[in-house]
């Protein structure tokens, strides 16, 4: 191996190290469609390295000292591996790979190029997939939410779904994150998929044709009684403009009540989930971001929101699909007393994540590096929103394209208003 190669892969190393304590204000996590998983995600361009405590007094030569073992096991592989010349590249990738598995944190990992461009790509509002957020940290690839009018949702794919074969290949020996690169595609390609639902005794067979998924930001319509209904279905960059388009139409035909869908909204934005808050709510806090060492980071309210008339009453409709920014902003809602919450109990997912491109386009590092907090300093990691009104979506509900949990919605704002 030559000496610059050696250089580049010390380097790496170094900083991703380094920037496992690094706590800007560039937050992001994992909860993206089909590229990814649940989460608060903002792309860093650059971030500076800082070093963690433990690391502030190792000198060069502790460092080489401490890594020796690992250029060891580097020159055994070169000069032992049966199959030669190695990929030196897929090894480096490899390393990084393993450092992040051994922090034990589910939500810590490596993104490889492609990984990383699929995953900001599908915040953009566009990409080519199934169309579902998944979740790549339980044992086998498991759908969190089908993203409306995609083809996963057309195939009748559901929350909780695992996907244990692909292509009639078993996935029981291959990692989640593998299935999922197995399941992504070109549109207009076919993907067979075996599912295992809960309730179900024998595995669902589909075939999905995979499409260019154009992710419709946020729209709105009027219902009968004067009801406005909003739905918000990611935290991308066009959120907020569709949105503000949104609730300008919506807010010139009087409404008497406010519905805001954010069923099976997998997350996106921290930036866009404190945008649309802030449409609803006047003044206050919105999340607080909490660092390993106690401190925090305050997100306050942008003023100037078009529905923060408190009284026009609001009803939130979350349910188990419901993560990470979505839950950061029925959170909000519910705790500044702007709204009332109905639906099942979201998927809990509070940490938060940077996403750190490293250098020389070898992809990115996500690292959880704080939790993030309600206005009233309750944490929903593993636990989630409680609904104030809890409503079921039954399967016989779907078929029958029924919505129990829209009606409630409805019911509830009637009762606000006097109706």
């Amino acid at each position: 191996m030559n000496k610059t190669l050696k250089t580049i892969l010390i380097v790496l190393v170094v900083i991703v190290v380094a920037l496992g304590s690094f706590a800007g204000g560039f937050v992001t996590g994992n909860l993206v469609p089909f590229p990814g998983i649940p989460g608060l995600q903002e792309p860093v361009v650059s971030a500076p390295p800082t070093t963690p405590p433990n690391q502030q007094s190792a000198t060069p030569e502790e460092l080489q000292t401490l890594f020796s073992p690992f250029w060891e096991a580097w020159t055994l592989v070169h000069e032992n591996f049966v199959d030669q010349p190695v990929d030196d590249t897929a090894l480096m990738r490899g390393a990084i790979t393993g450092m992040m598995q051994a922090l034990g944190d589910e939500h810590s990992s490596y993104m490889d190029p492609q990984d990383y461009e699929d995953a900001n790509a599908s915040l953009d509002g566009s990409y080519e997939g199934i169309g579902a957020y998944v979740d790549t940290t339980t044992p086998f690839l498991t759908v969190i939410s089908p993203i409306p009018g995609s083809p996963a949702e057309g195939a009748g794919l559901k929350p909780g779904d695992q996907i244990v074969a692909i292509d009639g290949d078993d996935m029981s020996d291959t990692t989640a994150e593998a299935a999922r690169l197995k399941v992504l595609g070109p549109a207009g390609t076919t993907v067979h998929l075996s599912i295992l639902r809960k309730g179900e005794e024998d595995l669902i067979e589909v075939d999905i044709v995979r499409a260019q998924i154009v992710i419709a930001s946020a729209s709105g319509k009027m219902l009968e009684n004067d009801i406005a209904y909003v739905q918000v279905t990611t935290f991308g960059g066009n959120t907020t403009p569709e949105l503000l388009t949104t609730l300008n139409d919506l807010m010139t035909q009087n409404p008497k009540g406010i519905v805001l869908d954010l069923r099976n909204n997998g997350g996106g934005f921290l930036s866009t989930s404190v945008e649309v808050t802030s449409q609803f709510v006047g003044e206050g806090v919105v999340l607080y971001e909490e660092y390993g060492d106690g401190t925090r980071t305050t997100y306050d309210v942008i003023p100037g929101g078009l529905a923060t008339d408190v009284n026009i009453p609001m009803v939130v409709l979350i349910n188990e699909g419901s993560a990470s920014a979505s839950e950061i902003v029925a959170g909000a809602l519910q705790d500044h007393g702007r709204a009332k919450l109905v639906g099942v109990v979201s998927y809990g997912k509070g940490s938060v994540q940077n996403w750190i491109p490293l250098t020389g386009d070898n992809g990115a590092v996500r690292i959880t590096i704080a939790k993030w907090l309600t206005p009233d300093e309750k944490t929903i990691h593993k636990i989630g929103l409680t609904p104030d009104y809890e409503v079921e979506m039954t399967d016989e509900d779907r078929i029958a394209k029924l919505d129990p949990q829209l009606d409630k919605a409805v019911e509830v704002l009637l009762e606000m208003i006097g109706k």
